[in-house]
């Protein structure tokens, strides 16, 4: 990627923020399932050579992972973090292997957990029924479920 306008577009795409670095990644939508990489580091993270140097890092990571764990027909932008220069490499990619993944998931799939203290429902049970065991002297009792009368 070279161009300001396919920077600024996957900046609309999803972003996935790790301690190193950020993330977009942006379905280009125009059939083409090349996975394009955009590298940026500010001025602000430190001089040229500091800059360089984690363009490198960034660009040996991009060159490992995303072949195979990249979004096809995706500009994947690596925005660099004050924290990602002076990050293990091998931290670093797992934190890369980490965002890519949940990038490939669709938007709304995260995984939904239940409520710790939810009842089961009994397959006997009718709509708006729960059962709960009883460990006591007697056998399953029916309740109606969240108060309702």
């Amino acid at each position: 990627m070279g161009k300001r306008a396919d920077f600024l577009a996957a900046n609309k795409g999803q972003r996935v923020a790790m301690p190193g670095f950020v993330l977009l990644v942006h379905d280009r939508l125009d059939g083409d399932a090349a996975k394009r990489i955009g590298i940026t580091v500010t001025k602000k993270i430190g001089g040229a050579v500091v800059r360089n140097r984690m363009k490198r890092r960034f660009r040996a990571l991009a060159r490992e992972l995303l072949p195979e764990l990249g979004k096809s027909g995706a500009d994947h932008v690596l925005i660099g973090r004050a924290g990602g220069v002076e990050r293990d490499f091998g931290l670093l990619r797992a934190e890369m292997v980490k965002a890519l993944r949940k990038t490939s998931r669709p938007v709304g799939a995260e995984p939904v957990q239940a409520a710790p203290f939810e009842k089961k429902r009994s397959p006997s049970a009718t709509s708006g029924q729960t059962v709960e065991k009883s460990t006591g002297a007697g056998a399953s009792q029916a309740h109606e479920g969240r108060g309702e009368k």
